[in-house]
């Protein structure tokens, strides 16, 4: 896993990418890239963004059913996938994640289940299928590698997270329907920080924060439009000082939050401008 050093930002049909500064609240809009389409470098309601260690940038173009691939600059590198149940192909994908090897792991949300790739595309594996077993999902969304290589995936409509190997042996789960503690309601986003512990932007309009292994260690935010307060949070991110930043969707915004989840800076309004959002759906 990538932490990041500034905040890319996916939101419907265009892509601004942010540094906040320490001594600063306003972020400054490095790029921003991306039109409405189905050709190359346009996009149809991406679901989500990751970033490899040289910088280049990994988007889920949802409604086009496949991934396209930028360099740092955001200009256009290659792209793969179509509609379908085949290997390379999706139906819905919604979350993707880079490991530190460069390969791509992708929710492939209306296929109920995940697929592996090299950077550049070609298929490497899968995992996955229709139901409440171990291993098995009921769409899939919000997907994160952590430095060992493990990979968390929040299983949405089964309200729960479950834990793989890179190459799909089940490990672990936790989670059920409900608001208490360790439980979720149609979780979407997640991350990891440094230190391996994994956030859950639960669709219940809070984060919650776990150990590796699912044990809860807190959690924070209710449905508002206050500071700190969320409208159904779709992604998530951590940096390398573990400040954590939540795609606010609903209320058209990033919220910046320290470790401990205290309140630092918020940015973001519904529109069409510069760092203004229709709807932000991942984060990295």
């Amino acid at each position: 896993m990538r932490y990041l050093t500034g905040v890319l930002v996916i939101a419907f049909i265009f892509i601004p990418l942010a540094h906040v500064s320490a001594e600063s609240s306003s972020p400054i809009i490095l790029q921003k890239w991306g039109v409405k389409g189905v050709d190359e470098g346009k996009l149809s309601n991406p679901g989500s963004v990751a970033v490899d260690s040289m910088g280049n940038i990994y988007v889920a173009d949802t409604n086009n059913f496949r991934i396209q691939k930028f360099d740092a600059k955001g200009m256009f590198v290659t792209k793969w996938g179509s509609y379908g149940p085949g290997n390379g192909q999706f139906s819905r994908p919604n979350g993707i994640a880079v490991d530190s090897m460069g390969n791509v792991y992708v929710a492939d949300t209306n296929n109920y289940r995940i697929q592996k790739f090299t950077s550049n595309g070609a298929f490497v594996t899968k995992w996955g299928s229709l139901g409440h077993g171990n291993g098995k999902f009921n769409q899939p969304f919000g997907i994160v590698v952590d430095s060992m290589g493990n990979v968390f995936v929040t299983d949405t409509q089964n309200d729960r997270i479950q834990k793989f190997t890179s190459n799909g042996k089940y490990i672990a789960k936790w989670g059920s329907n409900g608001n208490g503690d360790g439980q979720f309601l149609y979780p979407k986003g997640i991350t990891v920080d440094s230190k391996g512990n994994v956030y859950v932007a639960d669709t219940y309009n809070r984060i919650q924060k776990f150990t590796g292994n699912g044990a809860f260690v807190a959690k924070w935010g209710s449905l508002g439009h206050g500071d700190g307060e969320l409208n159904q949070p779709f992604g998530i991110a951590v940096d390398s000082k573990g400040n954590v930043y939540v795609a606010d969707t609903f209320n058209y915004r990033i919220q910046k939050f320290d470790a401990k989840g205290m309140f630092v800076t918020k940015w973001g309004s519904y529109g069409p401008g510069n760092g203004q959002f229709s709807r932000p759906n991942g984060i990295a």
